[in-house]
């Protein structure tokens, strides 16, 4: 009787400025998770220059980051729900930007390897929690929908500003910079996130992970797996 109480008190609740202004807010990594994922591939052959990679070593330069948010997304996603939603968020973006200076200011290919991999590690903390606190921000059933669509158009958007944001960075500073895009969003998110977006932890305390939870992130699994492995076959040319 009480959840069903607490589900009905969930949905009288309309969302008001604040909720709207922490959508805006969690649009900020999401465009960078989408950014990640494309941001590498007009800068190959300047990073082929510097680096020197081996074949293997460049194909890992650009998939480790798909490869570990996909296998981390659905355990990241229930650590949100014991640790709180909004710490890992926040706990995740700081981790992520570090990363991003890391890759920004690495001097092989290895050290740019392992940074790609926390990258990931870190993003697989923010998409997860982002969606979760769209969930808990907007609980009438129309604007949790608009919600997430605004959610789904700030990771394509990302996704495609990708190469455009990539190649423009290198043209006139270096590829380097390209990284460091990360920064700026990420010192908005820490600033403004204890103000505008609500801290949850599920009262579940479960062992496992559900089925539900599995499959509603697959769909994400799938898509940074897919969008990892389609352009690398074309990239290893440009060595």
């Amino acid at each position: 009787m009480m959840a069903i109480n607490e589900v009905s008190s969930c949905l009288d609740n309309t969302a008001g400025v604040r909720e709207w202004a922490g959508l805006a807010l969690l649009a900020a990594p999401t465009i960078l998770l989408g950014l990640d994922l494309t941001l590498l591939h007009l800068l190959l052959p300047a990073l082929a220059v510097d680096l020197r990679p081996t074949s293997t070593q460049m194909l890992w330069i650009i998939d480790a980051y798909g490869f570990m948010i996909a296998g981390l997304l659905v355990s990241m996603g229930t650590l949100g729900d014991r640790a709180g939603r909004r710490k890992l968020l926040m706990v995740g973006a700081a981790a992520f930007a570090a990363a991003s200076v890391m890759a920004a200011y690495s001097t092989s290919a290895a050290m740019l390897i392992a940074a790609r991999v926390l990258l990931g590690i870190a993003g697989a903390t923010l998409m997860p929690s982002t969606l979760a606190l769209i969930s808990n921000m907007f609980c009438q059933p129309h604007q949790r929908a608009l919600a997430i669509g605004v959610w789904a158009t700030m990771f394509a958007l990302g996704m495609a500003a990708g190469p455009v944001v990539g190649g423009a960075l290198l043209h006139y500073y270096g590829w380097g910079t390209a990284f460091l895009v990360a920064v700026p969003f990420v010192g908005l998110l820490l600033v403004a996130a204890p103000f505008l977006l609500p801290e949850y932890r599920s009262p579940q305390q479960g062992v496992w992970i559900s089925s539900a939870s599995y499959y509603r992130c697959l769909p994400y699994c799938l898509s940074f797996t897919a969008s990892s492995i389609s352009p690398r076959m074309g990239s290893i040319s440009l060595l």
